[in-house]
């Protein structure tokens, strides 16, 4: 089966690109990529496979205006030694949204029909124009564990809290054409995705009997990028730029180095993948890889299971890449057929990859910015933390490593029992109230009796889509569950137990192979489908033990299979957080404890009274492997996705609105009209210069989004709790801000105030406040932002290094811009996070090499005066005038980080909504 030219003189063809491939499916259109060789300079069969997708989908949208010839053309001669500073449209294929995101992100389509109906326009308009998934996995909490019924009681709870959220996606679903929804209690967005919903090679209509092209996507969490384990191309955005291309629009990007990571040798006995993923992060966040693509090739890859390279993706964001990226292969095609993907599709697949030289192939001549090597056989059992996940400790090193944060944090002062002392010392570790030998408080919780000490596991969580979606990691915790059950041993009675799988075929497999009774004899019953711990819906900690860790400062652990351990985002009880394993988190659990070495020290003691040591009830890799082979079918995954759409009889009981525009209710808090669109005019106002401006924070290095954006549970004394019991709301249904995005109200409250927000403005506090210089009183961000807007006053934001690192989380722009915030000043930016502000109409600056707030002399108490114009150019100086209190002035450059022209005119319409509404309109 070959291509054969097909003739056509339109903008689409301009390089006769287009041919027809017979495939298993019948013939279909595609667009060859080997025609461009000798156009430009190109240099095609050098190309990393990555950016051979960005070229393919500029070539087969090239139509003379969004797409050009210059765009093809830049991107066939790509020079990965030094890109050229050049910006191309990438048009993904389709969208992927979880919950969490996709409900603001539906609320913002519906807000710009209601828009787009008061400017006179057709409100039909505003569609997905490109296949869209919205996956509802990011809701359900783990009120209920370690027991039979904990699945019922918090699926129940997830009903009670959400419906309101439920119906506005059910409406949804109806209201707008190429918008599925995923139910509840089916799996993590991202499993799902890569278990179900990517095709690796997808078709569209078009001619000669459809148009075939590599899978694509953005997504609205940052770990979007788990699929790019399976070959398809794509990464996490803000809701905002997802709302785009689900409009229609391409994402204007500059042209990424690509490192090439190359994997040889195998893992020794006992080493899992998540272990491996640890090392890469590591390696990666080392080497510095932010926006940058990392693609994946080398011999040590030929037998490595995808499910393992999709951990490996999965981490992309941890390692700070906006992609890391596997070729299509073997391993590919294994996979594909294992999880139920039809056989001619597969077999389309490999040819289509093959004859477009997107097939993994070592001996092809691709040239890398530069390459990384690491032997597999080099990589040992880790964990990651206590707070980041790049901060690797090897578990040989364990409790050294513990040990030394608890030195660090004590110092040569020691507090007196029972202060509060929950800052960071200078040196990096976690500050904790003196505890005279380590002893512990003696405690007893449910009839028990036993000293609960720092370092404590209180939450133990199997959790997450980076591990779940791993059968040998997950089938290595049920067989540690099993062998530790023979021997007698359990959890520690202080610790809180989750199972939450990332698809319902982990629980087929787990019930084959025989290891759930062992699983729910530890602690692991199921607590549900989805997120839960790693999203930082943990739920509370029992009574007794939160009373007990808050009343004498005791700084206890957590350790999860997840991807995130920022501070404040599992548990607020908990001050250390671990990724690990699946099999290490079941270990931990029976230890009770981090401060131990589990490789020399028992782990327990068995039932006939002899000590148990991790070695004892550590399985095999061949045990794991055959346990794998003989318990995970095809037939599985065919039966489980079969109706993956229908969900529960209690989603199939949510009866919600009809009609092209969304009714909203004035008395909901979960979803209410953002005023983004309200009056605005059907002509953007020129740019005009930032005057008189306040800084509402001063924000020091690594500020995540978990600090900016709303998170976690809502306390009820907090500006969104107290909203919220205005609203006559109790505190029992606070629900999560994650399961409030569609209510601004609650989110802008929200903005800046997790409990590990340390502002400068307000020294010696944690948790948003500032200084409102309205009237010189410390108070929370959110009551000075008030003050600030009714004055007219404009406000800024000073931060240090990597600000916005972490999830692609639409909020935390849109927190900063509701709360009146028109520029933030930093020494760098995360790529999404300065993505997302641009797209509210935020301005981004950062300080010149060399130069932050500090060095100049900055307090932020001073008022901020920006030269920002009409004719701003991307990444043109920007003149910032800084008056202090008796009048002295300081005066820098600041370089604009609105990086393309295209980003100018969504920085001059508001935003990019405004500026596709705008569009629209006109139209």
């Amino acid at each position: 089966m070959t291509a054969s030219p097909a003739s056509a003189s339109d903008a689409n063809n301009a390089f006769n690109a287009r041919a027809t491939l017979q495939t298993p499916l019948g013939p279909k259109t595609i667009y060859r990529l080997d025609a461009l060789k000798g156009v430009a300079g190109s240099v095609v069969e050098k190309l990393p496979i990555s950016i051979k997708v960005l070229l393919e989908s500029c070539l087969r949208n090239l139509d003379g205006r969004a797409v050009t010839k210059d765009d093809v053309e830049a991107i066939a001669r790509y020079n990965a030694k030094q890109p050229e500073n050049f910006e191309i449209p990438f048009m993904p294929g389709r969208v992927v949204l979880q919950d969490f995101t996709g409900v603001p992100a539906v609320v913002d389509l519906a807000a710009m029909r209601a828009a787009m109906k008061r400017m006179g326009g057709d409100p039909k308009k505003v569609n997905p124009l490109v296949p869209c998934d919205l996956v509802i996995d990011h809701s359900v909490q783990v009120d209920a564990f370690g027991s039979d019924n904990a699945l019922t009681i918090n699926n129940k709870h997830d009903f009670e809290r959400n419906t309101e959220r439920y119906q506005f996606l059910k409406w949804g679903q109806t209201a707008f054409d190429n918008f599925r929804v995923v139910p509840p209690s089916t799996g993590i967005v991202h499993q799902v995705n890569l278990e179900y919903l990517a095709k690796v090679v997808w078709e569209k209509d078009g001619p000669g009997g459809g148009v075939l092209y590599p899978d694509s996507l953005v997504g609205t969490d940052s770990h979007t990028t788990m699929i790019n384990g399976a070959g398809v191309l794509g990464w996490g955005v803000g809701g905002i730029e997802a709302e785009a291309v689900m409009l229609g629009q391409p994402i204007d990007m500059l042209l990424p180095e690509v490192i090439g990571f190359k994997m040889t040798g195998k893992l020794k006995e006992g080493v899992t993948a998540t272990d491996l993923v640890l090392v890469v992060t590591q390696i990666l966040r080392s080497l510095g890889v932010v926006e940058k693509f990392v693609e994946f090739f080398g011999p040590g890859l030929a037998e490595m299971p995808l499910a393992n390279r999709a951990t490996i993706a999965n981490m992309a964001p941890e390692y700070g890449a906006t992609c890391g990226f596997f070729p299509v292969d073997d391993q590919t095609m294994k996979y594909l057929r294992m999880t139920g993907r039809d056989e001619k599709l597969c077999q389309t697949i490999e040819l289509y990859c093959k004859t477009q030289g997107l097939w993994r192939d070592d001996g092809a001549p691709i040239e890398y910015t530069q390459v990384v090597e690491l032997d597999l056989g080099t990589v040992e059992p880790s964990l990651a933390g206590p707070r980041r996940p790049q901060d690797r400790v090897a578990l040989t090193g364990m409790r050294g490593a513990w040990e030394k944060e608890l030195k660090t944090s004590f110092g040569k002062n020691r507090p007196a029992v029972g202060t509060a002392a929950t800052a960071e010392t200078s040196e990096g570790g976690i500050a904790v109230a003196e505890d005279p030998g380590f002893g512990g408080v003696e405690m007893t919780y449910e009839g028990q009796k036993f000293r609960l000490k720092h370092g404590a596991v209180v939450v133990a969580a199997i959790t997450s889509c980076t591990n779940t979606s791993n059968p040998s990691v997950m089938m290595a915790a049920g067989l540690v569950a099993k062998k530790a059950h023979a021997l007698g041993l359990t959890r520690k009675p202080w610790v809180k137990t989750s199972l939450a799988p990332g698809s319902t075929v982990v629980m087929e497999y787990y019930k084959k192979a025989g290891l759930i009774e062992h699983l729910d004899a530890l602690g692991f019953n199921l607590v549900g489908f989805g997120c839960t711990t790693c999203i930082g819906n943990s739920g509370p900690l029992p009574e007794e033990i939160s009373k007990t860790v808050n009343d004498n400062d005791l700084v206890v652990a957590s350790v999860l299979s997840g991807n995130r351990n920022f501070e404040g985002r599992i548990n607020p009880d908990v001050k250390a957080n671990y990724l690990a394993s699946p099999p290490l988190v079941v270990a931990y659990a029976i230890a009770g404890t981090v401060d131990i070495d589990l490789e020399r020290e028992p782990i327990g003691t068995g039932k006939n009274g002899k000590p148990v040591y991790l070695k004892d009830i550590w399985p095999s890799t061949s045990e794991v492997e055959e346990t794998v082979s003989a318990c995970v079918t095809r037939e599985q995954f065919v039966k489980q996705y079969a109706d993956v759409f229908k969900g529960s009889e209690e989603w199939r009981a949510i009866h919600t609105s009809k009609g092209e525009l969304f009714e909203w209710d004035e008395n909901s808090t979960y979803v209410q009209e953002p005023p983004f669109f309200v009056e605005m005019s059907k002509e953007p106002a020129a740019i005009q210069p930032i005057s008189g401006a306040r800084a509402l924070a001063y924000l020091g290095d690594s500020v995540t989004t978990d600090h900016i954006s709303p998170a976690g549970s809502i306390k009820k004394d907090s500006p969104a709790g107290k909203f919220l019991i205005g609203k006559g709301v109790p505190v029992s249904m606070f629900n999560s801000y994650g399961a409030r995005r569609g209510d601004y109200r609650v989110m802008t409250r929200g903005t800046f105030a997790n409990i590990r927000v340390k502002n400068k403005l307000a020294p010696g506090t944690e948790g948003g406040w500032t200084t409102d210089y309205t009237d010189g009183q410390v108070k929370a961000i959110y009551d000075a932002s008030v003050n600030y807007q009714k004055a007219r006053i404009p406000l800024v934001v000073l931060a240090g290094k990597d600000y916005g690192m972490g999830s692609s989380r639409d909020w935390a722009a849109k927190g900063t811009f509701l709360l009146g915030v028109k520029a933030v000043i930093a020494v760098s930016f995360e790529r999404i996070h300065r993505s997302n502000l641009v797209g509210m109409g935020v301005l981004p600056l950062t300080f010149k090499a060399g130069q932050d707030a500090k060095s100049l002399g900055l307090d932020g108490s001073e008022t901020f005066d920006v030269a920002i114009t009409d004719s701003v150019k991307p990444r043109q100086d920007i003149h910032v005038t800084a008056t202090k209190k008796d009048g002295t002035k300081v005066e820098f450059d600041t370089t604009c980080r609105i990086d393309t022209p295209v980003e100018v005119d969504y920085y001059r319409n508001g935003g990019i909504l405004h500026t596709v509404l705008r569009n629209m309109a006109k139209v």
